[in-house]
């Protein structure tokens, strides 16, 4: 099962999932992108309509599933960004809904089923807006970090039963919901820069990472958070102005008798 899967990220999963041998259940909001979707990818992919954060409508599409998934992934999320002082109740409403509520909603529901038949694997889809805060990011950040939690909340309470719960955090990924930033070719190129490997992340990247979690390789992995991020987060430092004559600092190398060491860089003898 892949939710928000009309598109975006959710529809690489979901064709992704198909060509390891995954029959998918692509859930959408939108019906007739989930239907477009599944037409694109073959008869192993079938169309569902499903409200995340409506537990009615999650209620009854997984009591239709003639069996307990193997593989949930949580994707649908919506972004409504702006600094939080102009940002309206409703939109905050909205994507904590989506992403978190939703998120919750599905896992819960599809949970119990794979804790009858004996296991299974949930990835929830969080975001490196959920490790790290950004500003104006309206209430993504906050839900994200939410789902980072509760992944592990998950985890440990379903471990027992066999199922493992994981979440990707995805960075800056050229796709979904990042497509009106990466229209800008200087916005772009700037992007790219900052990233330590020096590029945007793809669609097919944070795929990798979902199958990679729900698989039997992963099968002594639950309760983490895989940042799909090119190394942005860990790479703060990266930005700071540096001197270079710091790169001897401390330098005692094997052979070299240390007062000959400058603390400037240079070499005493040149």
């Amino acid at each position: 099962m892949v939710t928000g899967a009309g598109n975006g990220i959710g529809a690489v999963i979901a064709e992704a999932a198909v060509k390891e041998g995954y029959r998918v259940a692509a859930w959408d909001v939108d019906e007739d992108a989930a239907r477009a979707v599944a037409d694109g990818i073959g008869d192993a992919c079938v169309p569902v309509r499903v409200d995340v954060a409506d537990e009615e409508s999650v209620l009854a599409a997984v009591a239709a599933l003639p069996q307990a998934p193997d593989l949930l992934v949580n994707n649908a999320g919506v972004v409504r960004f702006g600094p939080l002082l102009d940002l309206p109740a409703a939109d905050w409403r909205l994507a904590v809904d989506v992403n978190l509520t939703g998120t919750f909603l599905v896992a819960r529901t599809v949970a119990a089923r794979m804790l009858a038949a004996g296991g299974g694997s949930i990835v929830n889809i969080a975001s490196v807006n959920g490790l790290a805060a950004a500003p104006n990011a309206g209430a993504y950040t906050a839900s994200k970090a939410g789902i980072i939690m509760l992944t592990e909340h998950m985890a440990l309470e379903w471990a027992a039963g066999g199922v493992r719960v994981n979440a990707v955090a995805p960075g800056l990924i050229d796709a979904g919901m990042s497509d009106a930033i990466y229209a800008d070719p200087e916005v772009r190129r700037l992007r790219s820069g900052r990233v330590p490997l020096n590029r945007l992340g793809s669609a097919a990247d944070v795929a990798d990472a979902v199958l990679f979690l729900g698989s039997d390789k992963a099968a002594y992995v639950t309760g983490q958070t895989l940042a799909v991020d090119g190394g942005i987060t860990k790479g703060a430092l990266n930005a700071m102005p540096r001197p270079r004559s710091v790169d001897s600092v401390g330098v005692d190398p094997v052979g070299v008798d240390p007062v000959g060491v400058d603390p400037t860089g240079v070499s005493s003898d040149d």
